[in-house]
């Protein structure tokens, strides 16, 4: 019970904060509000204040004190340091949100000083992967070190990625977190499964005020928090629980990481232009573009801000079908494997039979 009340603390206090940016960006739109329409990922119609992680930020750590309070040494002394290791991440981003003069390689640079720190003060590294071969390398500190750091940062990247349309890629997140503490409480993990609950309780304040209505934006500062916290705490069950496969983090987040090494390789081999060069030709971004803008010339700043959350259920249930599989099969590498084969099989098909409906690759090709 202690569990789901850390989660309500959560929803109130990100609900609370949330709502003041709302407020603060409606009578201070030029300090934090998002006024660039332009771009390939651009799609709302009005300034919108992007520092919603502010709220998420505030549940967390609201629900960390709570859990301090329940029990200091199991679950509040790892709760807040997890959380003050995250902060280089969260305030790299936020800074980026506020100013807009952080550069991507700087942002990752210090969600990879949030990872070491991370793996320094929780212990929290990789020490088995299921790859033949890969494994042998696991022994030795600086290999490991490495191999933890590059996952952390390409997570939170992952999620940055994504997060195109309102509730997006919060919404993802909470049905990850959902995924980890369903297998948290399968093998007794009180701690993961207290913060996962945390986790999801913090979103859905955020999304009160973002989904469908767009009055607030997860921003860098949420993005990269929530990719960092998401990693972290299925690195967390991974080495606190031998029976955990593990393949089951990355079949957990197999939708943004996929999406994101698919991104990679489509601008630099389809394209030829740098992998870190935004576009519009993401999955979401094609989704928007096939299927939600028939007669959007014709629509009010409402009605577009509508049709453009409505893109992201599609995401969701691609979402559900990775973490689904997961949860289910668990503890079984083998399964897995197959599991993580099945939705890159997916997803590119997916992926093409969009590109060409009502078009051609070449359509790709110019966004």
């Amino acid at each position: 019970m202690e569990m789901f009340l850390t989660g309500c603390l959560a929803f109130l206090a990100s609900l609370a904060v949330t709502g003041w940016v709302v407020r603060m960006g409606g009578s201070e739109p030029g300090r934090i509000a998002d006024t660039d329409f332009s771009g390939p990922q651009k799609f709302h119609q009005r300034a919108v204040p992007r520092i919603g992680g502010l709220g998420i930020a505030a549940g967390l750590w609201l629900a960390a004190g709570a859990m301090w309070l329940q029990n200091p040494k199991a679950l509040g002394t790892p709760a807040l340091l997890l959380l003050a290791c995250g902060l280089p991440a969260f305030l790299a981003g936020l800074a980026e949100d506020v100013t807009k003069q952080v550069s991507p390689a700087q942002r990752l640079l210090f969600t990879a000083a949030s990872a070491s720190l991370a793996m320094f003060v929780l212990n929290n590294g990789i020490t088995r992967t299921a790859v033949p071969g890969l494994d042998a390398l696991m022994v030795y500190t600086p290999f490991a070190a490495v191999l933890t750091v590059f996952a952390v940062v390409g997570v939170a990247n992952s999620i940055n990625l994504i997060d195109g349309f309102n509730g997006l890629a919060s919404t993802c997140v909470a049905i990850m977190l959902l995924g980890l503490a369903v297998v948290a409480w399968r093998v007794g993990d009180s701690l993961v499964l207290s913060l996962a609950l945390a986790g999801v309780g913090a979103v859905f304040g955020f999304l009160v005020w973002n989904f469908p209505r767009g009055l607030v934006f997860l921003g860098d500062g949420g993005a990269y928090f929530l990719g960092f916290y998401l990693a972290q705490l299925a690195l967390l069950l991974l080495a606190r629980n031998p029976t955990v496969s593990p393949l089951f983090p990355l079949m957990l987040v197999i939708y943004p990481v996929f999406e994101t090494v698919f991104s990679m390789y489509r601008r630099k081999l389809l394209r030829g232009r740098p992998i870190g060069q935004p576009d519009g030709a993401h999955l979401h971004s094609l989704i928007y573009r096939r299927f939600m803008r028939s007669g959007f010339a014709n629509l009010d700043a409402g009605e577009r801000t509508l049709r453009n959350s409505m893109t992201s259920p599609f995401l969701w249930a691609l979402s559900a079908m990775s973490v689904v599989p997961a949860v289910m099969f668990w503890d079984s590498t083998g399964w897995l494997c197959i599991g993580i084969v099945v939705f890159g099989c997916s997803y590119i098909t997916l992926y093409w039979r969009i590109v060409r409906f009502r078009g051609s690759r070449r359509t790709l090709l110019r966004h």
